[in-house]
């Protein structure tokens, strides 16, 4: 089954003349005769809702079923778990090494190794990922993938190595 399929079916429940077949077919009363109701058929067939058999058009349980694992959500993985639909960050993991996994993925977009910039723009930059940007610089430098400069008021991306 194709992961769209799911869609396919539900374009075919939105015709009334097809919605009306099916619930013909799922109550196991026979379905209306002429071209109008083979092409309701054919359309339900087309969907996978329904599948001939000796005795007729029956529901197709199975293709619905695998239509419905298909279009199940996703679920997100590494540092997307802890990301809103807009890639800022709506919660901390509490595991220390997903927190810096975290950590670690936003300090690489925010500043390039060697990039030395100011208080006031490291904590713009910061703005893209949380709400509490002066909370998040903060937890970049406990990490240890932020530093102060010497001076106090410039931050970098500290030196790591592999």
């Amino acid at each position: 089954m194709a992961e769209n399929d799911w869609k396919r079916m539900l374009a075919a429940l939105a015709n009334p003349e097809t919605r009306a077949a099916f619930a013909r077919v799922t109550l196991g009363l026979p379905t209306e005769g002429g071209a109008r109701g083979e092409r309701a058929l054919a359309a339900l067939a087309a969907a996978g809702l329904v599948t001939s058999s000796e005795s007729g058009s029956v529901v197709s349980e199975a293709s619905i079923r695998a239509a419905l694992a298909a279009g199940g959500r996703t679920r997100p993985t590494g540092v997307q778990r802890f990301l809103d639909a807009d890639g800022r960050i709506d919660r901390y993991p509490s595991a220390q090494s997903d927190r810096e996994e975290l950590l670690r993925w936003v300090a690489d977009r925010a500043l390039t190794p060697g990039e030395v910039v100011g208080e006031r723009e490291v904590t713009e930059r910061l703005a893209r990922f949380s709400g509490d940007p002066a909370a998040l610089r903060r937890y970049l430098v406990d990490a240890g993938l932020l530093e102060r400069t010497p001076s106090g008021s410039e931050y970098a991306r500290a030196e790591t190595t592999p």
